[in-house]
């Protein structure tokens, strides 16, 4: 498996399975009224990340030969990746506060997504990153990246919906909180390459 495809499958999931906006929004509409509702928010990143994608790989793309500007952003993504790593390990059960969320339609959704910072965070210092250098190597990394990315982060949704209109129980599962430690590792490890990355870009290390 190669390490994009490893990447994007581990991102994929972290995105659908950790606490945010929009899994707590999919969550409210999964139990206030069906699992259609739930389903139909864990499709709205197909909707709202392509103008975030394009915007982002424009922006890379133009910055591709400043090496200091690519090493800065490495190590953003390192950080960004680092703090999604510590909310996952640190992680005891999403159920606190969703009784709270009132019933939205899928354009809030939609509206929820574009205005939460995560997308724009991921793609302009790990996604469009990752894109551009696989794209480099060969278009194939790069498609099975994104493909991986969003095949995880919805299908990760879509049967959470399902088991939250199954069973109310299981945001308090143990099973639940260990997978998203795991995950937690698994992009703590990410992290480290990316400051690797960076330091090279900048310089410091060879």
């Amino acid at each position: 498996m190669s390490a994009y495809l490893l990447l994007g499958i581990s991102m994929g999931l972290t995105a659908g399975l950790s606490p945010g906006p929009l899994l707590m929004l999919l969550i409210s509409e999964t139990i206030k009224q069906n699992r259609k509702a739930g389903i139909l928010i864990a499709c709205v990143p197909l909707i709202t990340d392509l103008p975030i994608v394009l915007i982002s790989l424009f922006i890379l793309n133009v910055i591709s030969d400043y090496h200091y500007i690519l090493g800065i952003i490495s190590i953003l993504g390192a950080i960004y990746l680092g703090y999604q790593a510590y909310e996952n390990i640190r992680l005891k059960n999403i159920a606190h506060g969703i009784d709270e969320l009132k019933p939205k339609s899928l354009k809030k959704g939609i509206i929820t997504n574009f205005l939460n910072p995560n997308p724009y965070l991921f793609w302009m210092t790990i996604g469009a990153p990752t894109v551009i250098k696989g794209y480099s190597t060969g278009i194939f990394l790069s498609l099975s990246f994104v493909i991986a990315f969003y095949l995880f982060l919805v299908g990760s949704k879509i049967i959470v919906a399902l088991l939250v209109d199954r069973s109310k129980s299981l945001l308090k599962s143990s099973l639940y909180v260990i997978l998203v430690r795991i995950l937690g590792l698994i992009l703590l490890g990410f992290s480290l390459l990316f400051i690797k990355e960076g330091l090279i870009h900048l310089q410091l290390l060879k």
